[in-house]
């Protein structure tokens, strides 16, 4: 699978931000960014799995050529 809209690349790396962001938080802080990384991936499931049912691929499929091609255009966000 090559053709992977930019909505789905974008909500893919909005959710790897968010992951990105738990780094080095505790107690509240912590569980609130763990809301919000967790509302992106529920958000990046939905979207495969609409995509997925669309185009008659598997999910998972869909899914690992989402994450390669995030990883083609950007460094990991914990990093940065």
């Amino acid at each position: 699978m090559t053709d992977i809209p930019d909505e789905l690349i974008r909500l893919e790396r909005t959710a790897e931000e968010e992951r990105a962001r738990l780094a080095g938080l505790t107690g509240e802080a912590y569980d609130e960014q763990r809301r919000r990384f967790c509302a992106a991936s529920d958000a990046v499931h939905e979207a495969i799995t609409s995509r997925a049912a669309a185009t008659g691929t598997d999910p998972h499929e869909v899914e690992q050529a989402v994450r390669r091609a995030v990883r083609q255009t950007q460094e990991d966000p914990a990093v940065e």
